[in-house]
């Protein structure tokens, strides 16, 4: 991991980006009341052809799994192909940016894990765009825990041992993540700083590669943002703690990690679809209604949970309200520990 200390002016931009995020979040409540005739009329119109849904990480992590689930029945609500595009790199940023410099007329959407909001700006002193000016929120669609997972050949058996273990070998062991700032590799500072250990952090370009590694025993644990779930089942991977405020109803007999002693441990992450500032709000909060009705369904409620995760319905100004309160609570992590994009 690299330790160089944030570019000076990175302090300054997350400041900002929260402060431009808390009026939007009013803004965005008041949205259909003041929405203007223009975007009215654009609104009735919409959608006339195909919404591209940009996933700015690789094919089969949360983002894309989340993506798919609902694109299927959002098709079906708009009445237009509704179609998923991989665009992953950079810890999001590239896929951010295609959705950023798109037009801002409802067609080209983003499903992004929260970290492009509330955790690049504080990596990056310098990004092709900006995720709060040029990104404005739509629909979140999942909180998303992470699990704490290690390779079976591991010698322990719970966290306490896996914690006796990495103090005994310093700097021996490794844990992967999805990238540079990615929620993974947060919940892996968090552990280290919180746990006083010392583990050699290898970033992968999203949550898939990073699981494969694991279960090649590349690697010897990982934060999983519930991919990697099934290989728990199957005895695969060994499930030792959730990095989470509370335990997973998937796995009730699993301690979280501030069971084991650690204290606030919190990692987890918002998923959910952003679009280019300047859309229209009537088709922002159409949008949103018809995101929020498909999260209630069974179907896609099943499909979440399967992740480790659970639907978070919420409102364009509960969901900016949220990424601004994420911002300081990863930014405070990152500063920390120096932590800086690739």
């Amino acid at each position: 991991m690299k330790n160089s200390p944030l570019h000076p002016t990175s302090h300054a931009h997350s400041a900002r980006s929260r402060r431009h995020w808390g009026l939007l979040a009013v803004v965005a409540a008041l949205s259909t009341a003041v929405a203007g005739f223009s975007g009215t009329v654009q609104a009735q119109a919409w959608p006339a052809k195909p919404v591209r849904v940009v996933v700015n990480f690789p094919p089969g992590g949360a983002a894309d799994q989340i993506a798919r689930s609902i694109a299927q029945p959002l098709q079906e609500a708009l009445g237009q192909p509704v179609v998923v595009e991989n665009r992953g790199g950079a810890n999001g940023n590239l896929g951010g940016e295609v959705v950023a410099k798109s037009p801002a007329d409802g067609y080209t959407l983003l499903m992004s894990s929260g970290g492009m909001v509330s955790v690049n700006p504080h990596i990056y002193s310098k990004m092709a765009f900006d995720p709060v000016k040029d990104l404005t929120p739509v629909a979140s669609a999942a909180r998303v825990l992470v699990f704490l997972t290690v390779r079976p050949t591991l010698p322990v058996d719970n966290i306490k041992e896996l914690m006796g273990y990495i103090k005994a070998n310093p700097g021996k062991l490794s844990y992967g993540s999805a990238g540079n700032g990615s929620s993974p590799h947060l919940a892996g500072e968090m552990f280290k700083s919180q746990a006083g250990l010392f583990a050699v952090h290898v970033p992968y370009r999203g949550a898939a590669p990073a699981l494969v590694d694991l279960l090649a025993g590349q690697i010897d644990y990982y934060f999983d943002p519930g991919i990697g779930l099934s290989q728990v089942r199957a005895g695969k991977l060994k499930l030792l703690a959730v990095g989470s405020m509370k335990r997973s109803p998937l796995f009730p007999n699993v301690p979280t990690l501030n069971e084991a002693g650690l204290t606030n441990f919190d990692a987890d992450t918002v998923f959910g679809f952003y679009a280019p500032s300047g859309t229209p709000a009537p088709v922002i909060n159409k949008l949103n209604a018809e995101i929020n009705r498909i999260l209630a369904t069974a179907a896609v409620k099943e499909k979440i949970a399967a992740l480790g995760g659970e639907a978070l319905p919420l409102s364009p100004a509960e969901f900016a309200s949220k990424a601004m309160d994420d911002s300081k609570r990863f930014g405070a992590i990152i500063k920390e520990r120096n932590i800086v994009g690739d």
